[in-house]
C-alpha cells in the first residue's frame, strides 16, 4: 500500500483528529463514522486493519479485537479540504455495536 499523505498534512479538529467516514468497499454503504489520531491513523497504515481513537474511552481501538468484526482496509481517501477520511473497507460481520452491518438505520426522513 503506497501512502500519499501523512497524517500531518491532514486537517485536525480541536482535538487533533480526523473524521473517518467508513464505507463499505463493495456496495458503498456507508458503515460508521469514528475519529482517528495520529497514532490510530499510522497503525492503520501498518496493520491494514481499521484503526480508530475512541473518544468515550481515550484509547486506540482497532475495530475487530474484541468482536470479531474486523475492517480490513482497501482504499483510503482525504476529502477536498484535508480534513475528513474516506476509508472503504472490507468488513467481516456488524460494523456497528448494537449488531447491524451499518450504524445508520434511524430513518429522518424518505
Amino acid at each position: 500500500m503506497e501512502v500519499k499523505y501523512t497524517f500531518e498534512q491532514l486537517k485536525k479538529n480541536s482535538d487533533g483528529m480526523v473524521p473517518v467516514v467508513v464505507q463499505d468497499y463493495e456496495n458503498n454503504q456507508v458503515l460508521m463514522v469514528a475519529y482517528m489520531n495520529e497514532e490510530a491513523y499510522n497503525h492503520t497504515i501498518e496493520t491494514g486493519r481499521m484503526t480508530y481513537y475512541s473518544r468515550s474511552r481515550n484509547e486506540l481501538w482497532e475495530k475487530g479485537l474484541t468482536s470479531g468484526h474486523f475492517q480490513y482496509v482497501k482504499e483510503l481517501y482525504a476529502d477536498c479540504d484535508m480534513d475528513t477520511i474516506l476509508a472503504k473497507v472490507e468488513q467481516v460481520g456488524a460494523a456497528c455495536h448494537t449488531g447491524s452491518r451499518s450504524c445508520f438505520f434511524n430513518n429522518i426522513l424518505k
